[in-house]
């Protein structure tokens, strides 16, 4: 009698698909099905997961746990599989719940039963915690090249603007004046932090679950550092239970993220307000804006804005994984399930923010007339007279008591400092003299913050220039 393929396959199907269908006198239902299921998102890991099972296939080989035949075999169903993922050939399916098993069984129906031997010695807890680690440390190797991208815009625009003047705020009212090079500076030393962030968390991410098996490890022979060495691991993962269970080197990656995303949100916040017509401090190229609607004449600063509110994204995202491993009891829980999607999306947002930002710095134009006035309408050299006082003998204290009378009555008269008289200037203290203009100017200000991380143009492009260096270095 001739069986029905069709038949016969959907009777066997759970056995096949369901590893531990036998301890249940029910099927699983469909519902609870949708519910499980994770390979709609965890389907990205599967170049990954094939990594890892092209070198688990390999130590079980050389350890003789399995034949080299079969060996040879499930490479050559596993790089043919994973030709088909990268066609758009293979075929999902949400009754095999997640990407591990979908390439199993995938890998089973070509090979037979030499596919069903790839699975020894080793669990899906520690395989998951294997191919999420091995997909981090690509993403953050690439999250490395795009900051490093990003910092090289912000040099080339700081270049342009070592010596044009602007207003530095506190309270974002008008403070000193500095240099519009040396205000962008300050993120690229941000950046430099946050880079060295990443690449310090790269360095607990690179251990190697495998070989934890459930939580206990596995009666096997194994080798667990020749697979380490395969695949780029610094070092094997020390307790079994800790490797299979914990989740710190995702929150770590997405706290470094955070990091990242709120320093870039800083700077959005100060793009949005200088691309103001109240500010008029620089133009956002239109193609990083949109119109309105309604409002013919409006230009919106949308790439910044969205910035700001992906920001927000970020932060909750760190939330959520806190929480998802705050009540875990060891070793490993199904609500680890739910540490991929937040992770994936924080990746996903810093990879095009950062893209899209260092671009979008690219086409920024500077008005270095609205910047200058700007600095000079807010007394911003206050502070340059009361030091100029100082070094004519008066104690600070009472310089600043001078100064602040000399503001008042340039408020009063509605005057800039720069603007004042010698003869009013000198009511207020008889040691200002005609040199008193030379602090009171723009550039002389400037030019007298000459040291180490000060704003003079001098010292704006001696930091460009070792900024320069150390990216080449870090290359």
């Amino acid at each position: 009698m001739q069986v029905d393929s069709k038949k016969s396959q959907k009777t066997e199907a759970p056995s096949e698909i369901k590893k531990w269908s036998g301890r249940f006198n029910e099927p699983v239902a469909d519902l609870v099905k949708r519910y499980t299921a994770s390979v709609s998102f965890d389907k990205r890991l599967a170049n990954y997961d094939i990594q890892g099972s092209l070198a688990h296939a390999r130590m079980l080989g050389i350890q003789g746990i399995i034949s080299m035949d079969d060996v040879a075999d499930i490479e050559n169903g596993l790089q043919q599989i994973l030709q088909d993922i990268k066609d758009n050939k293979f075929q999902w399916s949400e009754e095999l719940e997640d990407v591990h098993l979908n390439i199993e069984k995938q890998l089973t129906d070509k090979i037979g039963d030499a596919g069903k031997r790839l699975h020894t010695g080793r669990s899906r807890n520690d395989q998951v915690a294997t191919d999420v680690r091995l997909w981090l440390r690509s993403v953050t190797d690439e999250l490395v090249l795009r900051i490093r991208y990003l910092q090289s815009s912000i040099l080339d625009l700081a270049e342009k603007h070592t010596d044009t003047a602007m207003p530095g705020f506190t309270h974002l009212q008008v403070a000193q004046p500095v240099t519009f090079g040396h205000h962008l500076l300050a993120y690229f030393e941000m950046l430099q932090r946050d880079l060295e962030r990443l690449l310090d968390s790269r360095k607990r991410l690179n251990s190697l679950p495998l070989g934890a098996a459930a939580l206990a490890g596995t009666s096997y022979p194994i080798d667990r550092e020749m697979v380490a060495k395969e695949l780029g691991f610094d070092r094997v993962c020390q307790n079994s239970l800790d490797a299979v269970s914990d989740r710190d080197f995702a929150i770590e990656f997405t706290s470094a993220a955070s990091i990242i995303m709120m320093h870039l949100s800083r700077f959005s916040e100060e793009l949005i307000l200088w691309s103001s017509p109240r500010f008029g401090f620089i133009d956002i190229s239109d193609g990083f804006c949109t119109g309105s609607s309604i409002m013919p004449q409006k230009k919106n600063p949308d790439v910044p804005e969205l910035v700001r509110g992906k920001t927000g994204r970020v932060f909750g995202h760190l939330m959520g994984l806190l929480t998802l491993m705050k009540g875990q009891p060891l070793a490993y829980n199904k609500d680890n399930q739910e540490d991929k999607e937040p992770l994936f999306d924080t990746a996903d947002t810093l990879l095009v923010t950062l893209e899209i930002y260092a671009d979008m710095l690219r086409g920024i134009t500077v008005n270095k007339q609205a910047m200058s006035d700007a600095a000079l309408e807010g007394f911003a050299t206050a502070t340059d007279l009361a030091d100029y006082l100082v070094k004519k003998g008066i104690a600070f204290r009472d310089a600043h008591e001078i100064v602040a009378l000399v503001v008042r009555e340039a408020v009063d008269n509605k005057l800039n400092l720069q603007d004042m008289k010698l003869h009013d200037l000198k009511k207020f203290s008889p040691q200002i003299t005609e040199d008193v203009f030379n602090v009171l100017d723009l550039q002389g200000s400037l030019a007298s913050r000459d040291h180490v991380g000060g704003t003079a143009p001098l010292q704006v492009q001696k930091a460009i220039i070792i900024a320069r260096e150390k990216l080449v270095e870090e290359n």
